[in-house]
């Protein structure tokens, strides 16, 4: 087993290797504007520092959001791409679950909560019951309406560093790393467990929107 991981659906563009027993390489840069320009050359430099070519890879896994609209097609794309090129299954995975994965590496054991930035003041959260155990769905919401749901909890993510008020026991990790996503993706294959479908859980409209009543021009 050899999974190449990719996420960009947070500030960090992240991709990693896993043999199916521990991470064989990883890349990791936080730059929200620039997914495009720094994924592929991350996919290449992990594969050289590995020794290894990308038609050894047995299997993608992609972070699926949530995540600004972007950023996110930048991951499932190239994911997407590689997985019909190689001829290789493609396994979609929640970021937030990432991120709850490596806070579980990271010596948090919950309950806790995951929080992404969002924009528009918002967030992107999840409560945890522990590193692998997800308390519903996940949701985008302005902080102060969510303050009671996450009151005395631990949380990770850039969204808990950037509203202190509302998550005053912020913890590391801040940012998304694909060496935890592939090592959650591993996990769950080794057990036999499913997938999410390698589209963007966006849970709100994007922030380009077509104009109203705009004036349509045909040719005569």
């Amino acid at each position: 087993m050899l999974l190449l991981a990719v996420d960009t659906a947070t500030p960090a563009v992240t991709v990693a290797l896993h043999d199916g027993e521990s991470v064989v390489a990883e890349s990791s840069q936080v730059d929200a504007r620039r997914h495009g320009e720094l994924l592929l050359p991350s996919v290449d430099r992990i594969l050289a520092e590995a020794g290894l070519k990308l038609d050894a890879v047995t299997g993608i896994v992609v972070g699926v959001g949530p995540g600004p609209y972007t950023g996110l097609r930048v991951g499932l794309v190239t994911a997407s791409t590689f997985a019909a090129v190689l001829g290789v299954p493609v396994h979609g995975l929640c970021t937030l679950d990432g991120l709850a994965h490596a806070a579980g590496t990271a010596g948090i054991e919950g309950p806790f909560t995951v929080a992404t930035d969002a924009r528009r003041k918002e967030v992107y959260w999840a409560r945890y019951e522990d590193p692998r155990t997800r308390v519903g769905e996940p949701a985008v919401d302005r902080p102060a309406d969510i303050a009671e749901q996450v009151a005395g909890l631990p949380a990770v993510g850039q969204g808990a560093r950037l509203y202190p008020e509302v998550f005053p026991d912020a913890r590391d990790p801040e940012h998304q790393s694909a060496a935890a996503l592939a090592s959650l993706a591993a996990e769950r294959l080794a057990a036999g467990a499913g997938f999410l479908p390698p589209t963007p859980l966006y849970l709100r409209r994007p922030d380009a929107q077509v104009p109203k009543n705009y004036k349509v021009v045909t040719p005569q």
